[in-house]
C-alpha cells in the first residue's frame, strides 16, 4: 500500500473504494463528489491532503507569528532587559528584531516549501506538470502575443 492510494485520518489508512470519486489532490472526498463541487470549509477540509495542508499552514503562521512579534512583545513588555542585553555588540532589541525576525521569516518559507513539497509528493500531485499543451503552429509566438513577421 503506498501513501499516495490512501487517504489518512489520525493514524488510520482507508484505501479508496470504487464507489468514491478520486479527487485531484490524491484524496478522496468524503461526500463522493468531485474535488471542485466539494464544499470547502477551513473547520472540516473534505479531503485529507486538505487536512494535512491546513495543518501546514496553521502551524507555519503561528511559529511566523512568534518569530516576527515575539521579540517586539519581549521589547515593549520589558524594555530594560532587551536594550541592557547584548548580541554580537548589539542591544539585544536590535538585533532580534532587524536580524532574527527577517531571517526567521526566510527560514520558515524554505521549510514550508520544502514540507509543501512532500505533502503534494505523498498525495501525488505533480507540480511539475503542464496543464495545457500550447496550440496553434509550432512556431514560438513573439514575446508580445504577437507574431513575427
Amino acid at each position: 500500500m503506498h501513501d499516495s492510494d490512501a487517504d489518512t485520518t489520525e493514524g488510520t489508512v482507508t484505501e479508496p473504494s470504487d464507489d468514491q470519486s478520486a479527487v485531484t489532490d490524491g484524496g478522496i472526498a468524503e461526500s463522493g463528489e468531485g474535488y471542485l463541487d466539494a464544499e470547502v470549509n477551513l473547520l472540516s477540509p473534505s479531503t485529507g491532503f486538505m487536512r494535512d495542508h491546513l495543518k501546514l499552514v496553521w502551524t507555519s503562521f503561528l511559529v511566523w507569528i512568534l518569530v516576527t512579534w515575539g521579540p517586539v512583545t519581549a521589547t515593549f513588555l520589558a524594555p530594560e532587559t532587551m536594550t541592557s542585553l547584548s548580541i554580537i555588540g548589539f542591544p539585544a532589541h536590535y538585533f532580534l528584531v532587524g536580524f532574527l525576525a527577517p531571517t526567521g521569516s526566510l527560514i520558515l518559507a524554505a521549510i514550508y516549501a520544502h514540507r509543501r513539497d512532500k505533502l503534494d509528493e505523498r498525495y501525488g500531485i505533480d507540480t511539475g506538470a503542464t496543464s495545457e499543451a500550447p496550440s496553434g503552429s509550432d512556431e514560438a509566438a513573439a514575446t508580445d502575443g504577437g507574431v513575427t513577421e
